[in-house]
């Protein structure tokens, strides 16, 4: 148990410190107006002690209770998936000078974060979207110096909400890889901690933290398989969801979920996988400056598969399932992982109260 460290309650101040001493803005998850979502944190008594979130389909709620720990909720409302890969931005900016040309102006942010308490499944949203933007034909300049100047604290789940199926894709409620740190929260006293990277080591030895004893590491396992065991939703083995997704593409289940769906977009928005993005040029009124920006896409958007002058994807029926299909099946095929982490957002935030987990078994069955 001698590579396990703690870190008392008390001393999550002197972590930021350490941190913000080496130039990296911390960032965790905080509660603003009845959510938790991610914001600054200059000291530990802005985490949100004491709060639990509820969430079902269709449903969040957080609640004030008398425990003291700083992580008993579940899962912030946002993923780490913005401080990355942002909802909007200015990629690069050209003005005419004075002697008439075009000047091109790239715009780049490189600000050293350092997120505290990144869940499992959020983890693996971001190994994901490495595939994407880092580790395929393509690769995102500002992704990757984003990455580069990320310090990530991952926080190991201790329950699990009824949205969660991490453990339906053969993940764990306990982070794995990717991380510079690992904790787990022992009620009242503190985080048992594990390093993953030569950064995270030479943070723990900058605050001089002890080893946990061997009790306290079996206090955190044991947390930790509570909050597997506490998930319900169940699906095939995802090799067997994959395939019969594809060879079910006229199942009567998609005209069932259609006559459902809002096409909203609000699944793809939470979800810390989904990268679909639009670029547009926008213009100053006097046509001498123009800004080129990125933002957020949805497959669920009306114009999204609107190409050489038709769109053919027009049905509900066609925009979720080219979502479901992709996420959980043809995913693989391109980014060689699948496409989901398990954080059950979609559900939390789908106004209709659609499960993914259940019109995956419909079709499978």
């Amino acid at each position: 148990m001698s590579h396990y460290y703690f870190l008392p309650h008390q001393r999550i101040d002197d972590m930021l410190d350490a941190l913000k001493s080496d130039g990296y803005n911390c960032v965790a998850p905080r509660h603003h107006d009845g959510a938790i979502n991610y914001d600054t944190l200059n000291k530990a008594s802005e985490l949100p002690w004491g709060f639990h979130d509820e969430q079902a389909p269709g449903h969040y709620a957080v609640k004030k209770t008398d425990h003291q720990h700083a992580f008993g909720f579940v899962l912030p409302t946002t993923s780490v998936k913005p401080m990355l890969f942002k909802a909007k931005e200015n990629v690069w900016k050209v003005a005419r000078n004075e002697a008439g040309k075009l000047a091109f102006e790239p715009i780049v942010e490189f600000d050293k974060i350092a997120v505290f308490g990144v869940r499992p499944c959020d983890l693996r949203g971001i190994e994901i979207q490495d595939r994407v933007f880092m580790g395929n034909s393509y690769n995102d300049v500002r992704y990757v110096k984003r990455r580069e100047n990320q310090f990530l604290i991952a926080m190991n789940c201790t329950k699990s909400h009824s949205n969660c199926f991490c453990t339906a894709l053969g993940d764990s409620p306990q982070a794995d890889k990717g991380f510079d740190l690992a904790m787990t929260e022992l009620d009242g006293e503190g985080f048992v901690v594990e390093i993953g990277s030569e950064k995270g080591r030479k943070l723990i030895d900058q605050l001089n933290l002890v080893a946990s004893s061997g009790g306290q590491a079996q206090k955190a396992l044991a947390r930790i398989e509570y909050a597997a065991d506490g998930q319900r939703k169940t699906l095939p083995p995802i090799k067997e969801v994959e395939a019969k997704l594809m060879a079910n593409l006229e199942h009567p289940q998609w005209d069932d979920v259609a006559s459902r769906c809002l096409s909203c977009g609000s699944c793809t928005q939470v979800c810390p996988t989904c990268f679909c993005h639009t670029e547009r040029d926008e213009p100053n009124v006097l046509g001498t400056e123009t800004n080129h920006t990125r933002e957020w896409d949805s497959c669920f958007s009306i114009d999204h598969s609107y190409t050489h002058g038709d769109t053919y994807r027009a049905e509900p029926k066609y925009r979720y399932r080219q979502w479901l299909t992709h996420k959980f099946s043809t995913w693989r095929e391109q980014f060689r992982t699948k496409g989901c982490v398990g954080c059950g957002r979609c559900v939390t935030w789908c106004p209709v109260k659609i499960d993914v987990v259940d019109e995956i078994n419909a079709i499978c069955k």
